[in-house]
């Protein structure tokens, strides 16, 4: 794996842990702005949809622009945001640092898992994506409780500066060990680009990333009363058993980022399954403690283990408008992020306690398999878009249905169109799909 897609999961990281930190912070932010917790809380709220809403829209705009100016921009951004919220006067100006936050935040992860996508081979994708969601489940591990800590004993801005230095830090990283991947001399432009969005395929994609995701954090947006109140934990459990849940999010990267490039389908139904039992489990046994702290882990596991998978899913069928891809992967997870605590809030607002909020997470999470289940039966005569036409135009390319007794893999890279692939062999960036 080359070394520049480490140092986007570095950046990834300090992404990452301003995304989620707050969770942390709201008490002391709440106090020293002098708002109330569910004001303060609409700070997150803000990341969220400017995730979702940035993330399409800055990859269009950057769309022309080199890669590696692109990642230094946002990334630099990124950091004038942290500054911004750490010398924030008022609530009102910490709120406009979260939307910018978030807009870079966003528009880094388009471009640079198109970036990292670009620097490996096909068979390689989803470890590529792995290593970027690695950077993501560190900062669960470490950087949001770290976070905490400084709140709690240099006050909530210290948080915003370390996460600016880490940024900082980044930043060198992308500067000297990005390597400069040229603008493709054949562009389709945005609009050969947005026909992406015309493939029934991206669009299934997208939904089984939003229900998987949302089902997962309809759950874990709540964990904390539900340890405490349902559970009978103290308080000073809940930072532990989050740290477990952030260990298990590395190790389901991990494992998930090795299998998924060679048995995609099956790590997606696998591990969106085990999600659903999991948090079925969690409602089921929520008032004993020992369950709930193992099956926290667990669904650490089970969740980020399809994460390389879905990421790598959407750039196959996407293969045309690999920014847009990630942007759209991009905005499929918030859109679940989002959509999955709303679910939660309502199902305890409606009087069916902490613990209902896991069978609202298994029900969405059912929704992610049976969609899966559709794409896979798809699978083998989707088209694919290549967008190799020689007038510059994006090409539409339809395969036939997969052969009995021919395996998947010989098909995986016939749908380039050049000509150059053999079957079974892969060619330049063709599609697995």
């Amino acid at each position: 794996m080359p070394l520049a897609v480490y140092v986007l999961a570095v950046s990834v990281f300090a992404l990452g842990t301003s995304e989620f930190m707050l969770s942390g912070l709201l008490p002391p932010i709440a106090d020293d702005m002098g708002v109330s917790i569910p004001r303060a809380g609409l700070l997150i709220s803000a990341f969220a949809i400017g995730m979702v809403v940035g993330a399409p829209l800055l990859a269009a705009a950057t769309l022309r622009l080199p890669r590696k100016t692109t990642l230094v921009a946002l990334l630099a951004v990124f950091g004038l945001g942290q500054t911004l919220g750490a010398l924030a006067p008022t609530y009102e100006v910490l709120f406009v640092s979260r939307v910018v936050s978030a807009l870079a935040c966003a528009g880094f992860w388009a471009v640079g898992a198109a970036v990292a996508i670009a620097m490996v081979p096909a068979n390689a994708r989803a470890r590529a994506m792995a290593v970027m969601i690695g950077g993501l489940s560190i900062a669960n591990v470490l950087g949001v409780p770290a976070g905490a800590f400084l709140g709690e004993h240099l006050g909530w801005r210290a948080a915003f500066w370390a996460v600016g230095a880490a940024s900082a830090l980044a930043l060198v990283g992308v500067v000297t060990r990005i390597p400069h991947i040229p603008v493709p001399e054949r562009r389709s432009g945005l609009k050969g680009e947005l026909a992406i969005y015309r493939d029934r395929q991206v669009w299934l994609s997208v939904a089984v990333t939003a229900f998987s995701a949302g089902g997962v954090f309809c759950a874990f947006s709540y964990l904390a009363p539900l340890l405490t109140d349902v559970a009978g934990l103290a308080d000073g459990w809940v930072p532990t058993v989050l740290a477990l849940f952030g260990l298990g999010a590395l190790a389901g990267t991990t494992i998930g980022g090795r299998v998924a490039d060679a048995h995609l389908f099956g790590v997606l139904l696998s591990g969106i399954t085990a999600s659903t039992v999991l948090l079925a489990a969690l409602a089921l046994f929520a008032s004993s403690p020992v369950a709930v702290v193992g099956l926290s882990f667990l669904l650490g596991v089970s969740a980020f283990y399809t994460a390389p998978a879905l990421n790598a899913r959407m750039f196959n069928v996407a293969v045309a408008a690999p920014t847009l891809a990630g942007a759209t992967t991009t905005a499929a997870f918030n859109l679940g992020n989002t959509g999955g605590p709303w679910l939660g809030g309502a199902v305890i607002d409606a009087g069916f306690g902490f613990a209902s909020t896991a069978w609202a997470g298994a029900a969405m999470t059912t929704a992610a398999i049976v969609l899966a289940a559709v794409s896979l039966r798809l699978h083998g005569r989707t088209r694919v878009i290549d967008g190799r036409g020689t007038d510059g135009r994006t090409v539409l390319t339809r395969l036939r249905p997969a052969r009995p007794g021919v395996p998947e893999r010989e098909l995986e890279f016939c749908a380039e169109g050049t000509g150059s692939a053999r079957p079974g062999q892969p060619s330049g960036d063709a599609p697995a799909l």
